[in-house]
């Protein structure tokens, strides 16, 4: 191994650390770019059979003897590398220009791909927005902003928290803390939950203070909410770079409890729409990097649910691509591979986790062409069926307290480890649910929690694709926030006595973005307005199970809390309590679409 600095095209110099294999090159390359330090162990790359995090050495020593050259390298202003750390907006000029480097080294035979697991994705989605040269192939894993206002910093409009959890990790492991001990005695005595449970945040009170540089870089993407110029940029708004994208085959991998399965998704459609190359789409029952774990939260997925139990080595299957794209090699795997979850026996496997099963399909496209629509109507008491609404009914109303959200279990998410765990949980309180108080309920007990659902199904129901959930809603005031959950009802039993509300996606929209983002706007008090939500899952509802859907105003702390003032992004001062109405009627049918795969 040998240590480069490599300069950049305004001079700042990036640690670079370049390994060969035996013999006479030159040869094809793989490229990470991380911020998380390039000589540090990759808990990503663990197995079954090798649980620990692998070192980097042994990673790349992997792809050596198979005859690649790798190259780790530090993002700017991280780990040995100089400048400053601008989450995102620098990936893609640093990213290219490493390729231009790259190609211009004698040991590399004009074949680069790249690798890499969240934020390392996203400097691969970065860096093939600007289409360097030598790019053949990509394994894009959780993550590579298809749209980060869309999803990854916001969602509909709200701040997803994890980004203020994620920005005060990397300020502990910044560079200026790991060489200043007073600096990272500070951050590290911060109290998160605390923090948390006192938002909203100003900027020189904040956990992030003792780094100004990285406090400002947060409140930057926390206050701008409007979907303008600023978040149409390479490095995280790949979707306006797909019809020049880089034409690298492609693999994207995510999960249903990721938070980049939007992402991962809208690349994949995007690209192969534009004509790029080759595009292929993994989404398995992970959190987020967990694809070697059949467990997500509270729900065992199965001894198929790992990726290993078709793939192989994860190494062997990223040699696979690359062998295709640099060697020729055929590659014979589907564009489409997904986990439809369910199946299972609804009991509790002797490791205490609910068996919810399931099994892998493939396709040539997503969505899948064959699913077909099927309607199920909001109605005022609260069922969800198939039958249209009356004619005129008494809409349904409940008090929003943003002092009093609903508490965050499980979900698509990441870094907000310990307040909120990701993956898939029963919809009850607890002790251990953060911002929860007892007694201890359902959350559908709340009374700020409308779940409609349907009777117990008579024969099993398989829900494969994008859910779109329409509903017609009104506010007392000039702004609030709606969410919705799609949950998998399982019936009592032994074990389970009171069921078990297995949740399977979920999301949020803020009410001043529904009609154009680009330009927000209040509305008035009372006035309805439509708004259309997107979940991405694939399960199977098996017979005795209901299908639900929470509708509430509140998921925290997945997302910053609405103060229902209209106040700007991140600096309201006051909060009010708001009265928000879901309507249930023919001239407003608020209704759930559910793509059905016939099994």
């Amino acid at each position: 191994m040998q240590t480069e600095m490599v300069a950049m095209s305004d001079g700042v110099r990036l640690a670079t650390d370049v390994y060969l294999p035996e013999g006479a090159g030159p040869w094809p390359v793989i490229l990470e770019r991380t911020p998380h330090g390039r000589a540090a162990p990759r808990p990503g790359e663990s197995t079954p059979d090798a649980p620990e995090p692998r070192a980097a050495a042994d990673l790349a020593g992997a792809f050596t003897a198979h005859g690649y050259a790798v190259v780790f390298q530090d993002c700017r202003g991280r780990g040995g590398s100089e400048g400053h750390f601008d989450p995102y907006f620098v990936e893609p000029e640093d990213g290219a220009a490493t390729c231009a480097w790259i190609n211009e080294q004698p040991w590399c035979d004009g074949h680069i791909c790249t690798i890499g697991l969240s934020y390392c994705a996203h400097t691969q989605a970065a860096l093939g927005s600007l289409d360097p040269p030598g790019l053949m192939a990509q394994v894009l894993d959780s993550g590579g902003f298809w749209d980060a206002w869309a999803c990854g910093v916001r969602q509909g409009g709200a701040f997803e928290l994890r980004q203020a959890m994620w920005t005060w990790r990397r300020a502990l492991n910044s560079p200026e803390a790991q060489t200043d001990p007073v600096l990272h005695a500070a951050l590290a005595a911060e109290d998160m939950r605390a923090w948390f449970a006192a938002l909203p945040w100003t900027q020189g009170h904040s956990p992030l203070r003792h780094l100004p540089e990285y406090e400002a870089d947060f409140f930057e993407r926390l206050h701008h909410g409007r979907r303008d110029s600023y978040w149409r940029r390479a490095g995280i708004w790949a979707a306006g770079y797909h019809h020049r994208y880089s034409r690298a085959d492609c693999v994207h991998l995510s999960a249903w409890f990721d938070p980049y399965a939007v992402s991962a998704i809208g690349n994949f459609t995007g690209l192969h729409a534009a004509g790029r190359g080759e595009q292929r789409l993994i989404l398995g029952p992970w959190t987020h990097g967990a694809r070697s774990v059949r467990v997500a939260g509270d729900v065992d997925f199965g001894p198929a649910a790992v990726i290993d139990s078709w793939a192989g080595d994860w190494i062997s299957y990223r040699l696979r691509v690359f062998d295709s794209v640099t060697r020729g090699v055929p590659n014979t795997e589907p564009p489409v591979r997904v986990f439809v979850m369910g199946g299972g026996t609804g009991r509790r496997t002797e490791h205490g986790y609910l068996d919810h099963g399931g099994r892998w399909i493939t396709a040539d496209e997503w969505p899948v062409p064959e699913a077909r629509p099927a309607t199920l109507y909001l109605h005022n008491d609260q069922r969800l069926t198939p039958a249209e609404p009356a004619a005129s009914a008494t809409p349904l109303r409940f008090d929003f307290d943003p002092a009093d959200p609903v508490p965050t279990i499980g979900g698509n998410f990441t870094s907000l480890e310990p307040l909120a765990m990701p993956g898939s949980f029963d919809q009850v309180t607890g002790p251990e649910v953060f911002g929860a108080r007892p007694p201890y309920l359902p959350l559908s007990a709340r009374h700020d929690v409308l779940a409609f659902q349907t009777a117990p199904l008579k024969q099993p129901l398989q829900v494969v694709g994008p859910v779109e959930i329409v509903l017609y809603v009104a506010t007392d005031g000039p702004d609030t926030d709606f969410t919705v959950k799609l949950v998998d009802v399982h019936p009592a039993n032994a074990d389970y006595p009171r069921g078990y509300a297995m949740l399977l996606a979920d999301t949020i929209q803020r009410l001043r973005y529904v009609d154009e983002p680009e330009q927000p706007r209040l509305h008035r008090p009372g006035e309805v307005v439509r708004v259309k939500f997107v979940l991405h899952t694939a399960n199977l509802f098996a017979a005795g199970h209901r299908i639900r859907l929470d509708v509430s105003s509140s998921n925290f702390p997945k997302f910053d809390v609405n103060p229902n003032t209209g106040d700007p992004e991140g600096a309201a001062r006051r909060r009010r309590v708001a009265v928000n109405t879901v309507f249930a009627e023919a001239a407003r049918p608020s209704a759930v679409v559910l793509p059905v795969l016939a099994l």
